[in-house]
């Protein structure tokens, strides 16, 4: 329920200055929210670093040497290391996952020598799932270009990941209700964490079609590569994903971000004789990057690219108020690229060194936002699961939002843009609400001989019910275009917009009711 007195509940209580307190909470909550939104703008900033180098990570293959059955000739071919359908879910459903993982877990750390753990983790999970399912399918449903269709070419893949997202949240409701209701011990917490195990196991299990746990369905063409080859001489701003797009040469010599080529590692550690002199315009900078892949320069262009607000092409392209509006977004940006900055080149290391500092960045963020969201509870008064349903659950989404349009619009499948939204929801799950369930359990367990005991269960519980119904409709709706359009997205214009307003009028339906149930209205 929402505290009677927001005023006595918070007094004493600040973010950054004492002097906070001396501010009426209307002005502190105006402020406080001004801020969580520019953490969500600064989550968009690193999650484009991010998601360029888990494509990196993606692309890597390995040459296999094998004997040529006819002629008993070696021959030399190249391999993906990772598979199709792990890849999915352990790089780009668990990173997409990440803002919302890290924020559960500094929220159950906090929380660290408390009998009752803490509802902000549990309701921005559950909260993102709704949102992973809806509105993210909704601006999947309309990427793909006017009349284009794209299907699913693995469903047999699809429907294990399927599978285990709907079960994961029938697990979480058997443990608050059923097992132990509205307390959740060890073991609970653990088998929660090692059924993710579970789920990569069962994935690869489908995509190799082993017998007896793989469902036999076939599986239409789908391309080797996450990124098509028609786009793969693209190179986005090194920037950020929002930002203007320059266009670059499809030469060899590129230092083609999202290209698949593999450098040597002398290339990416020679050291140039001469550092690349500061260009005037960004076409000098792309230039001055093609003929030099150094990595002291590369590294030194990201900071230089932070310096340019718009360029003169652009200028002369768009209109007045478009140039002020892409520059006045550019400043707004600036102190986030100015600080991700720092992440080293996604295209050393095949992209393992920036994913990982980009992960630890969004960890930074995501405490930023738990502070951010205990004050805006505490002046405002309005219930942490409320927030944690809507503005976190929709903010921390963001980079599982940016990863799936960006496989609806590049992928010539819609397989990666839906796996990762049904990976999403499992990872939400076993690993979003399992860690941090299992590091308050372990605790409790060796401290106090107890279980972690849940707030407000009845009402996570409901929302997983309200959530169940509205994505079986969901669900039901993918495969009726499947019958009817031979695809999951995209298709007519019209039908692919009443598709997507029909999503989110279900997400809208997810968030009502949810809000009121654990706010007591219901």
């Amino acid at each position: 329920m929402a505290s009677a007195d927001p005023q006595s509940a918070c007094e004493g209580t600040y973010l950054l200055f004492r002097g906070e307190t001396l501010l009426s909470n209307g002005v502190r909550a105006t402020i406080y929210t001004i801020a969580l939104a520019y953490c969500f703008i600064g989550l968009s900033a690193i999650t484009a670093r991010f998601f360029k180098s888990m494509e990196q990570i993606m692309k890597h293959s390995r040459e296999v040497v094998s004997i040529d059955p006819c002629t008993n000739a070696p021959v030399l071919r190249k391999e993906k290391v990772w598979n199709y359908a792990v890849a999915d879910i352990a790089l780009l459903a668990f990173g997409t996952s990440f803002p919302q993982i890290s924020l559960a877990t500094i929220d159950s750390i906090r929380n660290l020598g408390q009998l009752t753990a803490g509802g902000l983790g549990p309701g921005t999970l559950v909260g993102s799932a709704a949102f992973d399912m809806f509105p993210i399918h909704a601006v999947c449903m309309v990427m793909p270009r006017a009349g284009s269709k794209k299907k699913i070419s693995d469903l047999g893949v699809w429907l294990v990941e399927l599978i285990w997202s709907f079960w994961a949240y029938v697990w979480l409701y058997f443990i608050l209700e059923v097992w132990t209701p509205q307390v959740v011990t060890l073991w609970e917490a653990l088998l929660t964490v090692l059924q993710y195990g579970l789920l990569l196991l069962h994935a690869y299990a489908q995509d190799k079609r082993w017998p007896y746990v793989s469902i036999p369905l076939g599986r239409s063409d789908r391309p080797e590569d996450w990124v098509p080859e028609e786009d793969a001489s693209v190179d986005y701003d090194i920037c950020d994903e929002i930002s203007e797009m320059p266009s670059a040469s499809s030469d060899k010599d590129t230092v083609d971000i999202f290209s698949g080529d593999s450098y040597d590692n002398a290339e990416y550690f020679k050291v140039p004789e001469k550092d690349i002199e500061r260009s005037s315009t960004v076409n000098d900078v792309l230039k001055n990057m093609q003929e030099d892949k150094s990595l002291l320069s590369i590294w030194w262009q990201q900071f230089v690219m932070v310096t340019y607000l718009d360029s003169s092409e652009s200028r002369k392209m768009d209109s007045t108020c478009l140039s002020f509006t892409k520059i006045f977004w550019n400043l707004l940006l600036a102190p986030w690229k100015l600080l991700f900055a720092f992440v080293p080149p996604y295209h050393i290391a095949h992209g393992w060194i920036a994913f990982l500092c980009s992960l630890i960045f969004i960890s930074g963020i995501a405490y930023g936002v738990t502070k951010l969201t205990d004050q805006i509870s505490c002046v405002t008064g309005i219930n942490p699961y409320v927030i944690a349903f809507t503005a976190l659950a929709a903010g921390t989404s963001w980079p599982d939002l940016v990863a799936s349009k960006i496989a609806a619009e590049r992928q010539v499948t819609a397989d990666s843009a839906i796996a990762n939204i049904t990976c999403s929801n499992s990872v939400n799950i076993y690993v979003g609400i399992g860690v941090p369930w299992l590091i308050n359990t372990v605790y409790n367990f060796f401290v106090y001989q107890e279980p972690l005991y849940i707030a407000n269960a009845a009402g996570l519980s409901f929302s997983l019910l309200v959530f169940f119904a509205t994505s079986l409709g969901c669900i039901t709706v993918l495969v009726f275009r499947r019958i009817v359009l031979g695809a999951e997205l995209g298709g007519p214009r019209l039908w692919a917009w009443v598709t997507s307003v029909y999503f989110m009028v279900l997400w809208v339906i997810f968030v009502v009711f949810s809000s009121l149930r654990v706010s007591g209205i219901i």
